[in-house]
């Protein structure tokens, strides 16, 4: 199947032709639906806590914040914007010359409120010779359009969200949602040394425009927040890149007759979560971020997830150490097995046919993995995934993020679990990577492989298939421990298009 300059690429990218011939056998296959027991819910798989119990998890994060543990805010931030701009190529490309749609009108009526405006206003002046209100009143609003988009202005549409400017500040200050993220890491994971650990993957072709603001801003962030910075950052790895197949889910080839591989989607990211050496990892999306003044929700919940995540990750390993003992008898091990049940939401089958013995011993398998809290917001229609029950290979339940892709959506019951279920996933999580010995985990040891799915894509105007790795939150996390809790709306302020900006999240006090 491979010839000698097909193997040559395999190589430099480091996959094997084993690899890729699994890669196409799931062309074949297919991936398999998930079989669902019901969607997650408050009382039902989903933590609501007190005010009570959340003031003793933030004492409970702070106390482990002062006691010489690493903590690392994890963003993933490749790609470009472009999408965050649809509507605005969308003006370009049109045949009228004035805003026709409500998105149009609204960006131009509130284009002042913007936090990129004086920039922006800087290139029309430079390349139009009229300033931004100046172009609009002679209709030149297209001009305008091109100077935000075009690589002639600020060349948004084809930069990376992660450094356009989202919100302003006092005088002219505006701040990127990689400033952002340096804020919000100062405010809940910052270790006791005083230590700031984030770590952003981007994409080659942007990792200087990151690195460059990056050292550009720690000096004003780490004097306000009181903090050191250490921020890293990594791209997606080569070897996690997958096959294209064409409609015969052969290789699909290129002119020039070489192989064409894709990134393998977001789920290739479990490498880059794998390779950080940190205790507790954060992750959150790049472009889910507030001003100052709008983070106090944030930073509260963020500190009761991690406290939460702390406790389980002490009685955890409490278990674990017993069982490693084996000083335990059918009591203890129940008590155990109440423990996975009721707080991890993990149902074993046939539980008590098992002896001791081989009680303890699926117990411990089920203990000792990665542990990960997330929050979940109240559903409110958004599209993507959300918590459910769901069955595994080995007839046990457990909590699982899934997305639409994996849910037979012919199968009514299914359906109706998706698009009835309480919450939505909000991608909050928090993570700890190392096992009750201190060793870290290998992460890819936990990745559900059938959790892959297929998409329809096309190269130079031929149809090709394309294979999608499980998903970082969803398959590739598929046998982690997990425990969901509900956090609030005010928590969830994801930028998808431009105008999102205007929202009063996005607006300065």
């Amino acid at each position: 199947m491979f010839n000698s300059e097909d193997l040559k690429l395999l190589e430099r990218k480091g996959i094997t032709p084993e690899q890729v011939e699994k890669q196409l056998q799931s062309f074949k296959d297919g991936f398999p639906f998930l079989e669902l027991d019901a969607a997650a819910s408050v009382g039902n798989g989903v933590l609501l806590p007190t005010e009570d119990e959340i003031s003793e998890y933030i004492r409970i994060w702070e106390n482990y914040c002062n006691s010489g543990h690493t903590i690392t805010k994890f963003v993933p931030a490749s790609g470009a914007a472009s999408r965050m701009f649809k509507d605005l190529f969308g003006f370009l490309d049109a045949e009228y010359t004035i805003p026709t749609t409500d998105f149009e009108k609204k960006f131009f009526e509130s284009i002042e409120n913007f936090a990129f405006y004086n920039d922006l206003n800087a290139a029309c002046l430079k390349n139009e010779g009229k300033e931004i209100l100046a172009l609009i009143a002679d209709g030149n609003y297209k001009a305008v359009v091109a100077n935000l988009l075009n690589n002639s202005g600020l060349n948004y549409g084809s930069s990376p969200k992660g450094v356009l400017k989202f919100h302003k500040y006092d005088g002219n200050n505006a701040r990127t949602p990689l400033e952002e993220h340096m804020a919000e890491g100062a405010l809940y994971a910052c270790g006791s040394d005083s230590t700031v650990h984030l770590h952003f993957t981007v994409s080659p072709e942007h990792r200087s425009l990151f690195t460059t603001l990056a050292d550009n801003s720690q000096e004003d962030l780490a004097n306000k927040y009181g903090v050191t910075y250490d921020i890293s950052f990594s791209e997606q790895k080569s070897s996690t890149d997958t096959i294209a197949a064409d409609k015969d889910n052969n290789p699909f080839r290129e002119s020039d007759g070489s192989l064409l591989f894709r990134p393998g989607g977001h789920g290739a990211l479990i490498e880059n979560l794998n390779d950080l050496t940190s205790d507790i990892v954060f992750i959150k999306n790049i472009d889910n971020v507030v001003p100052d003044h709008f983070k106090a929700d944030t930073v509260t919940y963020k500190k009761v997830l991690a406290g939460i995540l702390v406790s389980i990750e002490n009685k955890i390993f409490e278990y674990l150490n017993i069982l490693d003992s084996k000083q335990y008898d059918r009591e203890l091990l129940n008590n155990i097995a109440a423990f996975l049940q009721d707080t991890i939401c993990c149902r074993i089958k046939g539980i008590d046919s098992l002896n001791d013995e081989e009680l303890a011993n699926i117990l411990y398998s089920k203990l000792n993995r990665p542990i990960r809290v997330c929050g979940m917001v109240k559903n409110v229609g958004e599209p993507g995934g959300g918590p459910f029950l769901a069955y595994n290979s080995d007839s046990s339940i457990s909590l699982q993020i899934l997305e639409s892709s994996q849910i037979d959506m012919n199968d009514q019951a299914k359906k109706e679990m998706f698009t009835k279920g309480t919450h939505f996933n909000p991608v909050d999580l928090v993570c700890a990577l190392r096992g009750y010995k201190g060793d870290k985990f290998n992460l890819p040891d936990f990745v559900d492989k059938s959790t892959g799915f297929i998409s329809s894509k096309s190269k130079s105007g031929r149809e090709l298939k394309a294979l999608e790795l499980p998903g970082l939150w969803n398959g590739a996390m598929s046998n982690w421990n997990t425990i969901f809790v509900e956090v609030p709306l005010s928590t969830f302020n994801p930028v998808k298009t431009v105008n999102d900006l205007l929202r009063k999240q996005h607006q300065p006090s």
